[in-house]
């Protein structure tokens, strides 16, 4: 596997160390070679800002995903630019607490859901929503990332 990314996390979250493993995970599980994406964690400012800009929705949220290829057949020299993630390190504090779970279960949630995105996932209906959650709990549970 010859894939690249980054996390860019702003001095806003030091512990995320686990994310590696469950990011090359799910990369292999979805059969993706040679693939570039960042992940930038951000506080509740930038990402009410980004999420009013792009999305047209005055509130902060969890994660956004910005996916650079429509189809996986996209590549630059061989390479999948999958594009960014933008995770909102407050936001994911706050909800880890609502859903009674770790941190680290739900930075790797995010984590996972914004990266699925980038492959293409979607969740807008019910159907495509049972997949996208499946999945993402299939690559929680094998990196031992419980509730």
């Amino acid at each position: 596997m010859d894939n690249s990314y980054t996390i860019e996390d702003n001095n806003l979250y030091k512990d995320y160390d686990y994310l590696w493993a469950l990011l090359d995970h799910t990369l292999q599980h979805e059969k993706v070679d040679k693939a570039i994406f960042s992940i930038v964690f951000v506080d509740d400012e930038e990402i009410h800002r980004i999420n009013q800009k792009y999305r047209g929705v005055d509130k902060v949220t969890d994660v956004i995903s910005f996916a650079f290829e429509d189809n996986d057949n996209i590549g630059y020299n061989g390479i999948r630019v999958l594009g960014d993630i933008f995770i909102c390190i407050p936001q994911m504090k706050r909800q880890a607490i609502a859903y009674g779970h770790s941190e680290k279960r739900e930075l790797s949630f995010l984590a996972v859901h914004g990266l699925l995105h980038l492959l293409g996932y979607d969740h807008m209906n019910e159907e495509d929503e049972k997949v996208m959650f499946s999945l993402q709990e299939l690559m929680l549970n094998d990196e031992n990332i419980t509730r």
